[in-house]
């Protein structure tokens, strides 16, 4: 399965609730793209899940335009405002009612049971809100995971849990090795992280940096960079463009005064040793 965005964007062109942005993700693979503000990365995860369309671009499920597909086989998860869950609901609870959702017994029993069978038995009476970046990530997408006709994932703001992006990285990459089509979606600082300290991410990170500094004239096509070997794909609106303005012009001219005044001294022939003196008339005058 491979889920394709070409240039998706929504709202008006002035005030838009998501940029231009084209991303692909399939089986077997991890992507990390970024979208900063509050709302684009919410928005982008509806639309990338098949649960938004978009105002402008298209998404392709294996080439093909199938919404509905791909809302029954890509789950958006944790989704502020969207299906992030209360942050005073405990553990238990939350694993309760997607025991129910993936069509298991739902009961109390069967939730300590699951969470004892998938390591974390310790966290059966905590607000899901006081759980750790690593868990509070694992433990949505390990009760995704038993829905049946789920493929895909898309993963919405895991950086805004705290703690480190390699913790919960760790575990988007570890679906994808699993078999499914990951797709995280995160702030700038994050995906900074990442591909500063990941063994791959940082191999290929250096061609690619050239281009985050310097004006590439492709900032409006909205075309990601994707680092091959480590999954990570990097948002068009990432990079900030280096400033080109230069102070040099400005130093070239006011050397010239400088060079001129000594041709001032020029029609004093009665004191031709006396030419570093010169511009003390000048100021006089």
């Amino acid at each position: 399965m491979k889920i394709e965005l070409h240039a998706v964007a929504k709202g008006p062109q002035r005030a838009r609730a998501l940029d231009p942005v084209s991303v692909s993700f399939a089986t077997g693979q991890a992507v990390l793209i970024e979208a900063e503000t509050e709302q684009r990365p919410t928005v982008l995860g509806l639309v990338a899940s098949g649960r938004m369309r978009p105002d402008a671009g298209q998404v392709l499920l294996d080439g093909a335009d199938a919404g509905r597909e791909i809302r029954r086989r890509v789950a958006l998860l944790d989704a502020p405002e969207v299906c992030d869950p209360a942050p005073n609901v405990t553990v238990l609870g939350l694993v309760e009612e997607e025991l129910m959702f993936a069509g298991r017994a739902s009961n109390v029993i069967s939730a300590r049971r699951w969470l004892d069978e998938n390591g974390f038995a310790g966290l059966v009476r905590m607000p899901i809100s006081a759980v750790a970046a690593r868990d509070r990530v694992a433990l949505p997408l390990e009760l995704t995971a038993l829905r049946r006709d789920v493929e895909g994932m898309v993963l919405v703001s895991p950086d805004r849990h705290g703690g480190s992006p390699l913790d919960w990285w760790e575990v988007v990459d570890g679906f994808a090795a699993r078999g499914y089509a990951m797709l995280a979606i995160t702030g700038r600082a994050a995906a900074m992280v990442l591909r500063a300290v990941s063994p791959e991410a940082e191999e290929e990170a250096g061609p690619e940096a050239e281009p985050l500094d310097e004006p590439t004239g492709e900032e409006d096509s909205a075309e990601g960079r994707t680092f091959e070997d480590s999954g990570i794909l990097l948002s068009p609106e990432s990079p900030a463009v280096a400033d080109e303005t230069s102070d040099e012009p400005l130093a070239d001219e006011a050397s010239e005064p400088e060079a001129s005044e000594p041709e001032a001294s020029e029609p004093e022939a009665s004191e031709p040793e006396a030419s570093d003196d010169a511009p003390e008339p000048e100021e006089d005058r």
